[in-house]
């Protein structure tokens, strides 16, 4: 076994480390603080080629593989969860389903300029009355004289309200009664009439994240707007999960990473009873244990991506890895907060940030509850009760 990355990908590792160091870190704070989308920071991101790392070259893209879209995720994700999250969802839930999906001129229409970062895709998936049930939509689409009318809402979008946020991925239920195999998936563009993006949510953590609601009424659409065929949306939305699970598991690496740094920086500065406090073995336990935990999610991450870039069956892998480390950074996010003391509960510490995004990472694009039921169906269980 080599774990070991591969020349071009420790280089391309430097480098986001560096832009994040210089270019997102320095203001990640104060975004956070006005609930502010960091558009000039995601225009140099599009700059740097961020936006089209897994996508084909014939796109703009740079045809990378999983392991390498993590490393940008993590590194992004150790300075500012806003902005990984918002990577992490324009690349690999609106851009990845128009990949995977999409026929060539639809592509060609919204993937491209995805590439360049001029435009946003968001993933229309979660409704008001159901997140985790993704086969109980009651969004809606019908054909009428040749379009498609979506009546319904959507709840808590990422991306889905950004000044480049030009196309919406919409999962509607198709055949009334028809479940799982009653939903599509429909490429609805941002000026639709009928379309309606709610204002944004105040939201715990992820703050300078972008996150609406969205209402449709009457919004019609052409009938090549259907993204693959009819009725497999269900079976699309859960393949482009299994690989955004493992997108967050990299962003829940780079929360708990940035905790592990800030803690072990704080021990070894500040003193108490005339002794750096990172000379007392408690506070050596508690660090020791979360540079166990971090190194094991980490494992299991670049494991669930790798076996994703083999074309291997990573259905375990990824929930195991999204389960892990998202647990793994609530629990360094609430260990550093605690090493700090006082000083952790003070906004100008990034620990208290890190604290507030954490939690998220055990919701987002699978609660923990979900990936301990997929574990237990890959491990043959009985169904559920």
């Amino acid at each position: 076994m080599n774990f070991d990355l591969t020349p071009e990908q420790e280089e391309f590792r430097a480098v986001v480390r560096e832009f994040a160091l210089e270019v997102v870190a320095p203001g990640a704070a104060d975004r956070d603080e006005r609930e502010e989308f960091p558009l000039e920071v995601v225009k140099r991101m599009g700059d740097l080629g961020l936006f089209g790392l897994p996508f084909a070259e014939e796109l703009g893209g740079s045809d990378a593989d999983t392991v390498t879209f993590c490393l940008a995720i993590e590194e992004l994700g150790r300075v500012d969860q806003s902005v990984g999250i918002t990577l992490s969802a324009a690349v690999g839930l609106g851009g990845g389903m128009i990949d995977q999906f999409g026929t060539r001129e639809q592509k060609e229409r919204w993937l491209a300029p995805i590439c360049r970062g001029e435009l946003f895709a968001s993933f229309a998936l979660t409704e008001p009355g159901g997140g985790s049930d993704a086969a109980a939509i009651r969004t809606a689409a019908r054909l009428d004289a040749g379009e498609w009318v979506i009546e319904g809402s959507k709840a808590i979008i990422t991306n889905s309200g950004t000044p480049l946020t030009g196309v919406h991925v919409v999962a509607a239920a198709t055949e009334p009664g028809g479940g799982k195999r009653g939903i599509s998936t429909f490429l609805v563009p941002a000026d639709t009439s009928g379309l309606t993006v709610e204002p944004s949510y105040r939201k715990l953590g992820w703050r300078s994240s972008d996150t609406h609601g969205l209402a449709f009424q009457g919004c019609r659409v052409p009938d090549d707007a259907l993204l693959g065929e009819r009725g497999g949306g269900f079976r699309q939305c859960l393949a482009i999960l299994q690989g955004a699970r493992i997108s967050i598991a990299a962003l829940s690496v780079g929360l708990a990473q940035a905790c592990l740094d800030a803690s072990v920086a704080y021990a070894t500065e500040r003193r108490a009873f005339g002794a750096a406090i990172g000379s007392y073995q408690m506070v050596q336990a508690k660090i020791a244990d979360m540079h166990a935990a971090v190194e094991a999610a980490r494992l299991l991450t670049y494991r669930a991506a790798w076996l994703r870039d083999q074309g291997r069956d990573h259905v375990a892998a990824a929930a195991a890895a999204k389960l892990v480390a998202s647990e793994a950074a609530v629990a360094a996010a609430r260990e550093a907060v605690q090493i700090h003391g006082g000083y952790g509960f003070i906004e100008e510490f990034p620990v208290a940030r890190f604290y507030r995004d954490a939690k998220v990472l055990e919701i987002g694009e699978g609660t923990s509850e979900i990936q301990r039921l997929i574990l237990a169906r890959e491990l043959g269980l009985p169904e559920t009760i």
